[in-house]
């Protein structure tokens, strides 16, 4: 089986790296061929995106000797830029950093108050979107393997209990003895040597926040990741190309990460059955009389013309564009009345994962290094405290010189749920989320990070997110929800009303997690995958 999967990854690797080499919009093993072969018109199977959820559907389809085809809106990024790079460090954003801003939008918005942080670029397809519903903003991956490309790869899987509470009727056994470590093998999650982070330059800045939170009687957890640590090691021993230890992150890595395209994806198209196409926008999906569905598609060029409006026919549609993406194409279906019989609960049961970032300043003698690592390795796991639960990464911030700061990404367990609607006008959906429901976030954050303060005579920062807050609020990394398991599904992601339909990304999960969810969006893929290809026809 191990010789078998290698082989199937060298060859998707293979079709990526010639695909992206030629130009191609179109990759699969016969598009490694010296010309790109015409779209088909149909296909058995039709996945929408090309992330978590989306990557494992289209292995699982690809073995099981399905003809697949990937859609995906964003480019495939394996192509050297004028710099060499694929992609730009966060620090020295270009074109590629934004999908079609003519400014970078990052998470920080200042430094010491100055506009320090963002850049003006020019409009292109670039790896990161931050789409933006007025009081809430959500931030999400752009290209073949969608989020994966730019999160920061922490991999854990939440607390049992919490699991079970929120998704009761799934099998907590099953998941966690089966499809959790089977998504981890293949997503290639590994954990940091604890005597190394203890001794390198690169962590100074998560022990110092491991000592405030000891100071304070909060414990920290190492938390396991996708890229590889030791790769790391040598970039910090000089024998390999730096990505992480060069400030490359939330505009994607270009070493060490091992981002769905590298894994999942590559081997799907191993497989010799799943092809992906790129810069492809699906804006309607209809049933098609004689049984399946038929998609419209938008084809786009690097300037974001649309080039070609096509249909595409498949027997079996699977939705993995992501929680705001798979809602988009659902509720639009629903309301404009190509798929009447989705049900009300389409839209609903959104959540933002609990996140609030927040940053301390330390005393001078507490310096967290100029140097440090882009991918976290460290948390504060204060979860289990039943009047405040919260589990705050300890998160880089890497400028290249001592700036004193400690800074973190907060998951709550916040009850606040939002909801899409139609927009007719606009024909796209939008977040019905007001900032008022952020307060339990921001309580929960506060009083967490106000013990930790008195315990250490630390203050916040107030000079990073603008309008002087010392906590950031008004977006999230972590959008989960919008088409609930078991509500807007049944219990294996089948959509309620239509046979041969499925929802398989985060709008599943019902707006919590407790932790970094993409560990749980692929175990949870897989289990209904598993039970789909058992059980459904084909």
């Amino acid at each position: 089986m191990t010789s078998h999967l290698t082989r199937r990854h060298l060859l998707g690797i293979g079709a990526l790296q010639t695909a992206a080499a030629l130009g191609f919009t179109r990759i699969g093993l016969s598009a490694a061929a010296a010309a790109e072969p015409p779209a088909a018109q149909y296909a058995p199977a039709i996945v929408v995106g090309s992330g978590y959820g989306s990557a494992v559907a289209a292995l699982r389809l690809g073995q099981a000797g399905v003809r697949t085809v990937v859609l995906e809106m964003g480019r495939l990024w394996d192509t050297p830029g004028p710099d060499g790079k694929v992609f730009p460090s966060t620090s020295a954003p270009d074109q590629r950093s934004m999908w079609f801003r003519t400014r970078t939008e990052a998470p920080l918005a200042t430094f010491l108050w100055l506009d320090v942080v963002n850049r003006n670029i020019s409009p292109y397809p670039g790896v990161l979107d931050r789409v933006n519903y007025g009081d809430m903003s959500v931030y999400v991956g752009r290209g073949v393997g969608g989020g994966s490309l730019v999160n920061g790869g922490m991999a854990p899987t939440p607390k049992r209990s919490y699991f079970t509470e929120l998704l009761p009727r799934v099998d907590a056994d099953e998941m966690y003895g089966t499809y959790y470590p089977r998504a981890r093998q293949m997503l290639g999650v590994n954990d940091i040597d604890p005597s190394w982070f203890e001794s390198t330059e690169w962590y100074r800045f998560a022990r110092i926040s491991r000592k405030h939170a000891q100071n304070t009687g909060l414990k920290t957890t190492f938390v396991p990741n996708v890229y590889d640590f030791e790769y790391m090691k040598r970039e910090a021993a000089g024998t390999a190309t730096r990505s992480a230890l060069a400030g490359e992150v939330i505009y994607g890595n270009n070493h060490g990460k091992k981002s769905v395209d590298k894994t999942y994806l590559a081997a799907a198209i191993g497989t010799g059955n799943v092809t992906i196409e790129t810069l492809q926008r699906v804006v309607a999906v209809r049933r098609d009389p004689a049984g399946g569905y038929v998609l419209t598609v938008r084809t786009s060029d690097l300037t974001g013309r649309v080039t070609q409006t096509r249909e595409l026919g498949c027997k079996q549609l699977f939705l993995g564009a992501g929680s705001l993406g798979t809602t988009e194409i659902l509720l639009r279906a629903r309301e404009t009345g190509t798929l009447p019989a989705l049900n009300d609960q389409v839209g609903l049961g959104w959540g933002h994962n609990g996140n609030v970032m927040t940053a301390r300043a330390n005393h001078l003698w507490d310096t967290v290094g100029a140097n440090q690592a882009t991918m976290p390795a460290l948390g504060i796991d204060d979860w289990d405290n039943a009047s405040n639960p919260v589990f705050a990464e300890i998160a880089p911030l890497p400028m290249g010189i001592e700036h004193w700061i400690s800074m973190y990404l907060a998951i709550t367990k916040n009850p606040e749920r939002g909801h899409f609607t139609y927009d007719a006008a606009s024909d796209s959906a939008r977040l019905q989320w007001t900032r008022d429901q952020n307060t339990p976030s921001v309580n929960a954050a506060k009083r967490l990070f106000d013990r930790v303060n008195r315990a250490n005579f630390t203050i916040y920062r107030y000079d990073l997110f603008g309008e002087n807050r010392a906590f950031a609020d008004n977006f999230t990394y972590h959008p989960l929800g919008g088409c609930v398991l078991g509500n807007a599904t049944d219990d294996y992601g089948r959509a309620k009303g239509y046979q041969g339909l499925y929802v398989v990304d985060g709008s599943l999960v019902p707006g919590s997690l407790g932790v970094n969810p993409f560990v749980t969006i692929t175990a949870l893929a897989e289990r209904n995958m598993a039970r789909i290809l058992a059980e459904d026809p084909r």
